[in-house]
């Protein structure tokens, strides 16, 4: 057994273990914890220096993750990728598709999932996910198809394809930038292509011919379909038909189908539910139903069904305007939307987007309480809100980018400016594909290009940009330097080789592999990435091989986020939109994830001659 590290290196190994649990916490803002773990490694080796060959380990290394190369391409990439969003340049792709699913649905699966998987290789996957959620569905009411046997695996086919290219994910960009700096030879955009082509037929047939007979049917969770069941506050007023009616009446009125939870008259005093108890101005009855149902209530009670916590916009004083045209729309909380652990009232919600917020929907409870006004309550990843406006304010909450409208009644946009998108990507992809510049470089000048030609405006450059996503990987970075810095990295290696020992090499790169598909499915696949790379690399060292294949083998298995719904951000907006259950994943998931992990087993050991 290899000996220990240092007091160092073991510190390290166990801020690891700690920064690995945290990032599972969904209560717990991703920032933030990144933020604690970036600030203990700072502080920890200010106040306890250490010196490895005689040269010391300085703060500056620990923040030069702000400046890495591969976190600037990552940057300039989303930004990019949301000037293709903004101007609906993939819109008239989605257009022909649906065309496509009213003619052939079978061949029209196919297709589905094997453009989705071909445009993640260079955009990406959340807004193809975002355009294609809202067609999908809509085509499944249209053909009698259930949603729930498309979306899962459309989901999917994009993580899959995302793998193909150095560009197509965060991760990959992040994985090949590291071992280029640990002075591995460079590692091109498609130089990993061939084996996830192979090992991705084998992926998209299961998810094709496979996966929708595995997928028990869900009811679809959109506005126009069956919608969720919401918890929501309703208000009696003066001019409300419940004032001065009693229980048993106010029931009568709907036929007895409203389910009231409880009835709030004051903050402390709750009304016991008596058939003969009368309803009075100011009392809050808590119920649960559909937003159809919901809003016929407010209608037959003469209520009012909207969030009052907002002191500028109090129900009665006829805000939104009572216009024609006012819209159901239902909103998923996602991480990095501005709600996320949030509430509506900090988010200043109302005033912000113009819509009321009638109702909140926890998608991972089969019951939830809400304990006060909607107003107050903590909003987290996953969380539907059903909420009220005009078409054009919900029209722009959507086309905002900034959260995931699951209205399915809008057509994404489609501008003059989309060719002009779409030719700047293309230049993007062209430039680093042929080497004459590397990606940070090349994606940059894209930045630049879609800004000149009025493609995105500066909110749009800074809507695009994930606060999340940039801690996550500096952090990551951080924890990568003080690991190989003090040992850490080599002794997990040693540790792993010696645990293998007597297995022949290709076993130990599947192995490798299979714990870091594991590891993606509980954490981020950026901070799995980041830590196994340089591990990766030790175990090669350590054997006496070529690196690339272990590097790669860290790249494919932290892409393998299929088995669970927190394994990537797309599956949780897929997840919210079809219904799904945490095992609908496991069901799919984990076969996908097999198959996938001995494909990837068999082709890495062939090609590289292990």
């Amino acid at each position: 057994m290899p000996p220990l590290p240092d007091p160092h290196g073991i510190a390290t190994l166990l801020l690891t273990a700690v920064a690995l649990y945290l990032f599972t916490r969904d209560r717990i803002p991703l920032e933030t914890s990144s933020l604690v773990i970036l600030t203990t490694i700072v502080v920890g080796f200010q106040l306890f220096p250490y010196e490895r060959d005689g040269v010391p380990l300085g703060v500056h290394e620990f923040f030069s993750g702000f400046g890495n190369e591969a976190l600037i391409a990552v940057s300039a990439l989303m930004i990019v990728g949301k000037g293709l969003e903004t101007t609906g340049a993939l819109q008239p792709l989605a257009a022909w598709m649906g065309k496509a699913w009213s003619a052939r649905p079978q061949l029209a699966l196919l297709a589905t999932l094997v453009i989705s998987a071909i445009l993640s290789g260079f955009v990406n996957n959340t807004p193809i996910v975002v355009m294609l959620l809202p067609m999908l569905v809509g085509i499944a009411i249209r053909t009698k198809v259930p949603p729930s046997g498309i979306l899962m695996p459309m989901g999917l086919a994009t993580i899959i394809g995302g793998t193909g290219t150095s560009i197509g994910t965060s991760t990959n960009l992040l994985v090949v930038g590291i071992a280029e700096d640990l002075g591995e030879p460079p590692i091109g955009m498609f130089d990993f292509t061939l084996p996830v082509a192979l090992a991705g037929a084998l992926g998209i047939a299961f998810l094709w011919l496979i996966a929708p007979r595995l997928l028990p049917v869900r009811k679809p969770l959109l506005g126009d379909t069956s919608p969720r069941v919401f918890n929501a506050l309703m208000y009696v007023t003066e001019e409300s038909f419940a004032n001065g009616k009693t229980l048993s009446e106010v029931l009568a009125r709907t036929q007895n189908r409203m389910k009231i939870d409880r009835i709030q008259r004051t903050e402390t005093l709750f009304v016991a539910k008596l058939p003969s108890v009368r309803f009075q101005p100011g009392d809050r009855l808590f119920v649960k139903d559909s937003p159809e149902n919901l809003k016929e209530f407010e209608t037959l009670l003469g209520a009012t069904l909207h969030n009052v916590a907002e002191d500028e916009h109090p129900a009665g004083d006829g805000f939104p305007p009572a216009e024609q045209g006012q819209q159901l729309a239902e909103v998923v909380v996602t991480r990095g939307s501005p709600l996320h652990h949030e509430t509506l009232d900090s988010a200043r919600f109302t005033a912000s987007y113009k819509l009321l917020p009638l109702a909140i929907h926890r998608a991972r409870e089969q019951t939830s309480d809400i304990k006060g006004d909607l107003g107050n309550i903590r909003l987290r990843s996953g969380d539907v809100l059903l909420v009220q406006g005009t078409r054009a304010h919900i029209n722009e909450l959507k086309t905002g980018g900034a959260m995931l409208v699951l209205d399915g009644t809008t057509d994404l946009p489609h501008t003059h400016r989309a060719p002009r998108a779409l030719t700047i990507m293309a230049l993007v992809i062209i430039a680093a594909a042929t080497g004459l510049m590397p990606i940070s470089v090349s994606a940059l000048c894209g930045v630049g290009l879609m800004l000149l030609a009025h493609c995105m405006t500066w909110r749009d450059v800074a809507d695009a940009l994930s606060m999340p996503v940039i801690l996550i990987i500096v952090v990551s970075l951080a924890l990568g330097v003080a690991l190989i810095n003090t040992g850490g990295a080599q002794y997990l290696a040693e540790l792993y080789v010696w645990m293998v020992r007597g297995f022949p090499t290709p076993m130990i790169l599947s192995g490798l592999m299979l714990v870091m598909c594991v590891l993606t499915n509980v954490v981020s696949n950026n901070a799995a990435g980041v830590i196994g790379t340089p591990i990766g690399i030790s175990i090669a060292h350590e054997l006496g091989v070529t690196a690339e294949p272990f590097v790669l083998a860290v790249l494919f298995g932290v892409n393998m986020s299929y088995a669970t719904p927190i394994g990537y951000q797309t599956n949780l907006l897929v997840m919210s939109a079809g219904g799904y259950k945490f095992s609908d994943f496991l069901r799919v998931g984990l076969p996908l994830t097999v198959i996938m992990w001995l494909a990837f087993s068999f082709l890495l050991p062939v090609l590289y001659d292990l």
